[in-house]
C-alpha cells in the first residue's frame, strides 16, 4: 500500500529564492479608469435622455443605441477598475 502524505506536507520542495513583494501600482488602477468609467455612463446617460428631449430624433432610436452602448462600454470599464 502506498504511503499516505500528511496535509501539511508537501511533494514540492519550497524554494529558497527571495520574492519581492507585489508593487502597489499592478493591485490599484490608474486615476483614469474610473473617471473614464463615470464619462462612458455620463454620455449614454445623456444620450438616451436627448432621445425623448430633442424633436428631431422622436422619429429614430440611434440615440438609444447610442447611449445603450455608451453604457455598455461604462461597464465593461468598471470591470476594469480595482
Amino acid at each position: 500500500m502506498a504511503k499516505e502524505v500528511a496535509h501539511h506536507e508537501s511533494s514540492v520542495s519550497q524554494s529558497s529564492r527571495y520574492t519581492p513583494p507585489t508593487p502597489k501600482e499592478f493591485y490599484e488602477s490608474p486615476m483614469w479608469v474610473p473617471v473614464l468609467m463615470l464619462v462612458f455612463i455620463g454620455l449614454g446617460v445623456v444620450a438616451i435622455v436627448l432621445r425623448y428631449v430633442i424633436p428631431a430624433f422622436s422619429d429614430t432610436n440611434t440615440p438609444v443605441l447610442i447611449g445603450l452602448g455608451f453604457l455598455l462600454a461604462g461597464l465593461y470599464t468598471a470591470t476594469k477598475w480595482h
